[in-house]
């Protein structure tokens, strides 16, 4: 597998004109606006010029600018499709979700359509199978809800009539027929759950709630023939059937709409390739469906397109970014007998290439079969509700079948029959359906206040303790796009400087030029128009302003031209505007390091999580960047399949978090025991992560982890309370402790029950960061 992570594998995002991450620290930068290739090499140690401004049109239209000014999030949400499946395999689908940064200053709108959402219950119980989705159980929820209000008024509590408790002729026909709607809306999710569980033979959450629902409904109903019938006196407990519906139902859908389970990585995978390929026929192109592809098939690339499959270049030349794949920022040259991997996009060159692997034999489809692998092998541990639910169904099952045999001897069948009932009543989870979509709520709504998507809630509830970070770079701790990062003068201002750079650059769409006209809008500098700009092949680019020549080029054109200049001690991508006779400013561009990374990085240890630096990008760079960050170990020069080795390796040493934003970052995202991807990233990181961080700040994700530990405490304390008391109650119901004259009555046992689902609610809207 590791060949196919090699640094010629190409991954792109659908929209190659939004979130490229790139590292300037390391980037061979050619400043040629016709895209011819004269590479130039950059030696950071002895800080030598050769990496100026040449042939910087070789990165064709890579656009990798954010702009972070004023946009505004909107997140637009459909629930009407949203389907409940838990397989690690389709997890939903957010295929529409945008959060890129433009450069035109528009609002950033997060649209997410959970039409094919699948949602997690792994507080609840596992929901897979459940044929329901969220327009479903919301109209089961409200029919159940209508159907209890008159049952209140109808249906005695626990055998005893309560102020508002009507009697009257038929009241009991009227009782029946509301609990038996209520069975038939309300109970079917339940029932379907509960059978998957014990054919696993792991009985959990719907199995205990099964339980309770088929035990109080039809001791009713058999009750209700008793009385009717034959005059025989016993209590009914359909008032506690129809909370128990009420309540669970509740319970589920306040989890649906507090969970925002990510559309799975191999999904949005699959949208980088093209749907249609440009394929030889002949002496001619044919348009045809990529799934139609097959190995040998000679296909064409046009500039900006995307490669429709993996395949080996026959003719032509372009430049590729690989940054999303591998880290390594430099754009890669694409010439004769290159590889190329399906979902790259193409640069500015037209290429013709000839097909070597498609479907499952495509690197994209290596990366989807690892990344299905990953998320099987690294599924979140059981939830500690189920584990609590399970506890009880066992504990309530056992202690009522040994109440009916002891005291059928003692007392006989019907007193033996009452004690049984009374047992499985009280282990009824009305307190415990609650206990723990009401704390994912409220950590949901607190993480979104901070900036941050909680997708996975059982990911990040079960965060308790972090022994490691594993962070990405470009993108991550760094910008991820170009920035004047330094501007010396000689015989001119900054302001003049910058603006006859900013003339000669602000018709190319090419990100260093970018930068330099971003700088002088920042610097408030008027730039007019430059004349008769050209290219300077291999060098550079020149023009006039304010009838003055000026030339923008590289220290290898310097050289040749015998212009003196001193070079400028900087990394980056390093460029000299001269006026043909005497160098007036150099200016270096490269990416930045984020202006919360260093106190993010010094927060981790003060919470004695280790940052560790993890990135496809050379040691020299990678290095520097945790020099200046205050990061001790460095993983430089990795693939996507390295960082998931290097994630498990870290796990093997305690609990480990990885923080990333490129697709080469999906599948160690998906491994690592919580992962956040940054918002501006990809959405196959997305899809990949527990969490997406929507603010510019990093240190939001210290603010989450303290809420993990706080969701943590709140979800014990929880269930404690929805489940605690039967350490007492059920035995006591079954009649441990008959002898000493002390049996539980089962109105006390319902008051309990329902004080305890009042404090559960109370304790989680006590939550905070």
């Amino acid at each position: 597998m590791a060949d196919d992570f090699d640094k010629n594998g190409h991954m792109n995002h659908k929209n190659h004109e939004e979130n490229k991450k790139k590292d300037m620290g390391h980037m061979d930068m050619n400043h040629d606006h016709q895209g011819h290739d004269d590479h130039m090499q950059m030696d950071h140690g002895q800080m030598k010029m050769d990496n100026s401004h040449e042939n910087h049109g070789d990165m064709g239209n890579m656009d990798m600018g954010h702009n972070h000014q004023g946009h505004d999030d909107h997140m637009q949400i459909d629930h009407g499709q949203m389907k409940m499946d838990n397989s690690h395999e389709n997890h939903g689908d957010m295929g529409n979700m945008d959060m890129g940064h433009n450069h035109q200053g528009h609002d950033d709108h997060m649209q997410i359509d959970h039409g094919h959402m699948d949602h997690d219950m792994s507080g609840m119980g596992d929901m897979d199978g459940m044929p329901m989705n969220h327009s479903n159980m919301k109209q089961r929820f409200w029919w159940s809800f209508a159907l209890l209000i008159p049952l209140l008024f109808v249906a005695p509590f626990m055998g005893v009539d309560l102020p508002i408790t009507l009697t009257f002729p038929g009241s009991n026909w009227v009782m029946l027929i509301l609990a038996v709607a209520m069975y038939a809306v309300g109970t079917q999710p339940f029932f379907s759950s509960a059978k998957i569980e014990l054919k696993q033979k792991k009985p959990a959450m719907m199995s205990l709630i099964s339980m309770g629902l088929l035990v109080t409904f039809w001791v009713s109903v058999y009750a209700f023939i008793a009385k009717t019938f034959f005059k025989v006196d016993a209590m009914d407990y359909f008032l506690e059937f129809g909370t128990l519906v009420v309540i669970m139902l509740l319970g589920h859908l306040i989890e649906m709409q507090a969970t925002m389970k990510a559309g799975n990585a191999t999904s949005e995978l699959s949208k980088l390739t093209p749907a249609t390929a440009h394929v030889k026929e002949g002496d001619s192109f044919t348009d045809k469906p990529v799934s139609d592809l097959t190995n040998g098939a000679v296909v064409q690339v046009l500039a900006g397109e995307s490669f429709p499959a993996d395949g080996t270049v026959l003719s032509g030349s372009s430049q590729v970014d690989e940054s999303l794949m591998t880290g390594e920022s430099k754009p890669v040259k694409k010439a004769e007998k290159s590889s190329v991997i399906g979902g790259t996009i193409n640069g500015e060159g037209t290429l013709l290439v000839q097909v070597s692997a498609v479907g499952d034999d495509s690197f994209i489809g290596h990366l989807k079969k690892t990344l299905n692998q990953t998320e099987a092998s690294s599924s979140k541990a059981e939830s500690l509700a189920n584990k609590v639910a399970g506890w009880l169904f066992w504990v309530g099952l056992t202690a009522a079948i040994l109440a009916l045999l002891i005291w059928t001897a003692i007392s006989g069948l019907t007193t033996a029959f009452n004690i049984a009932v009374t047992t499985l009543i009280i282990a009824c989870p009305h307190a415990l359906g609650l206990a723990i979509p009401l704390v994912i709520q409220r950590t949901k709504a607190l993480a979104a206040k901070d900036g941050i998507l909680i997708k996975k809630h059982g990911a990040v509830l079960s965060a308790k303790h972090l022994d490691y970070a594993l962070m990405d770079k470009t993108g991550t701790l760094t910008n991820g796009h170009f920035q004047v990062q330094k501007l010396v003068t000689n015989k001119i201002s900054d302001h003049d400087a910058l603006a006859i750079m900013a003339a000669l650059e602000q018709q190319s769409s090419h990100p260093l030029a970018k930068a330099i006209v971003q700088k002088a809008k920042d610097d408030g500098v008027t730039v007019t128009a430059g004349q008769d700009v050209q290219t300077i092949a291999g060098a550079g680019i020149s023009g006039t302003v304010n009838n003055q020549e000026y030339s923008l080029v590289s220290a290898r054109y310097l050289t040749e031209q015998h212009i003196d200049f001193e070079p400028l001690d900087a990394d980056g991508s390093i460029s000299y505007l001269t006026d043909g006779h005497q160098v007036l400013t150099a200016v270096s561009l490269g990416d930045s390091i984020k202006d919360s990374a260093k106190d993010f990085v010094a927060q981790l240890k003060d919470q004695q999580i280790t940052p560790v630096l993890v990135t496809g990008d050379a040691k020299k760079t990678a290095n520097k960047v945790a020099q200046e960050l205050g990061i001790d170990f460095v993983q430089a020069e990795v693939s996507p399949e390295d960082k998931i080795n290097l994630v498990k390796q870290y796990q093997q040493k305690g609990k480990t978090m990885m923080i990333g934003d490129g697709i080469n970052d999906s599948p160690a995202l998906a491994q690592a025991d919580l992962s956040v991807a940054i918002g501006a990233g990809t959405d196959v990181a997305q899809a990949s992560a527990d969490a997406v961080l929507i603010s510019q700040s990093l240190p939001k994700i210290i603010d989450l982890i303290n809420l993990a530990h706080n969701a943590n405490r709140k979800e014990v304390e929880n269930l404690w309370w929805g489940a605690g008391y039967n350490i007492l109650a059920i035995p006591t119901a079954a009649g441990l402790f008959a002898f000493a004259g002390i049996m539980l009555n089962p109105l006390i046992g319902a008051i309990v029950m329902s004080l305890s689902t009042v404090v559960v609610a109370i304790n989680a809207l006590l939550l905070h960061k």
